[in-house]
């Protein structure tokens, strides 16, 4: 039996342990800068193995939410600095997750109204941004119908993320995650049924679908080093209107090789299987999680796979056990534990967190939650 509470070898960054702590928007950032309370609560959660910040937005063109902290701006870096150093001075290790949003975006949150870009114009039918509503006021907006990147304009954005990770570098950040899943624009490109590009990013075949992704990956591996770079993908996703499609366990078989080849850290798969076979039995949604799983570890030979969504310790324990993971990502558990490693390991029990203080608001749900106290 593994060890999940033993230390581990990711790509050359030693990590206290194989919780992670998964990226979770929380909206804390009224100026769109990391604060002091945002360093607080990062660091009471600093005993986990490795840390993914909330998505943090690569420009002011990919964010599709209001009150996240950036990464594009010399406030910005120097605000993450803050979270960094403290979560570093009780030996926590935090990786950026590089986020753009595309399409999934409003024109009250873009740079003089402009419309949000994408591999498309369609829009994320049924899609939400955190924006301004029509009485100026900060609110849940529907998505503006987005304009295509031209092909000049994809290098562009190819080197926003590469300038981001460098960013994240200069803040302290051990490593960046680039924010693959969920809808958000590089998915609008893997997606055949969302890109409906003509030219060498469109969807005529797989090449062209994931040349946008190995570009994003391989410029940022060139500016901060692949053994600092992540990605987090979900499979079978359906967020933000985006479609299943035939190809989707070709795609992604050949992402992995693609990352393998790289060599670059890790790589987050995000289960939305329970989404994908809502009318499944659990028992047939595991299995066919556990296939999914068997072929991206087969395809990334020494790359690290970490699994998130509803994750447990005993789940965790027997996917690692069965050589399927190499480590585990708890979201929502950690927002009411900050301890949570230290409950896992004794087995004691976890506080519930309230849903009402998920996003936004004040110190209350994000800094004032307590370590547990044994009788």
């Amino acid at each position: 039996m593994t060890d999940l509470f033993a230390s581990y070898d990711l790509s050359g960054l030693t990590l206290n342990n194989r919780f992670v702590m998964a990226p979770m928007t929380r909206s804390r950032a009224p100026e769109d800068i990391a604060t002091e309370q945002i360093a607080l609560h990062y660091t009471q959660r600093g005993t986990a193995g490795l840390i993914v910040s909330e998505g943090t937005p690569i420009s002011r063109e990919g964010q599709g939410y209001l009150f996240n902290p950036g990464i594009f701006s010399d406030e910005q870096i120097k605000g993450w600095k803050l979270v960094t150093d403290s979560v570093h001075s009780v030996g926590g290790k935090m990786f950026a997750q590089l986020w753009h949003v595309g399409r999934v975006s409003h024109t009250s949150i873009q740079v003089d109204g402009k419309a949000p870009v994408s591999s498309t114009t369609k829009p994320a039918q049924g899609g939400k941004a955190f924006g301004y509503t029509e009485d100026g006021e900060p609110g849940f907006v529907d998505t503006s119908i987005p304009r295509a990147l031209t092909t000049e304009e994809v290098g562009r954005v190819v080197g926003d993320f590469a300038q981001a990770a460098v960013n994240a570098i200069d803040a302290g950040f051990d490593g960046v995650e680039i924010h693959g899943a969920n809808g958000y624009l590089l998915e609008q490109f893997l997606n055949p049924q969302v890109n409906d590009r003509t030219d060498r990013y469109g969807a005529k075949n797989l090449d062209d679908r994931l040349r946008f992704v190995f570009e994003v990956v391989d410029a940022v591996s060139a500016r901060i080093g692949k053994d600092k770079v992540g990605i987090r993908i979900s499979p079978y996703g359906q967020l933000f209107d985006m479609p299943i499609y035939p190809e989707i366990d070709e795609t992604y078989a050949a992402l992995c090789a693609g990352m393998n080849e790289r060599g670059i850290a890790y790589v987050h798969v995000m289960d939305q299987t329970h989404f994908f076979m809502a009318g499944e039995s659990s028992a047939a949604q595991e299995e066919a999680l556990r296939e999914l799983l068997k072929e991206c570890k087969a395809k990334l030979g020494n790359t690290a796979l970490i699994l998130a969504g509803d994750m447990t310790l005993e789940r965790a324990q027997d996917l690692v056990d069965a050589g399927l993971i190499d480590l585990a990502a708890f979201g929502q558990p950690f927002i009411a534990n900050p301890d949570l490693v230290a409950r896992l390991k004794n087995g004691w029990p976890l506080t519930t967190p309230d849903r009402d203080t998920y996003y936004g608001g004040d110190a209350k749900g994000y800094v004032d939650y307590s370590p547990y106290e044994p009788a």
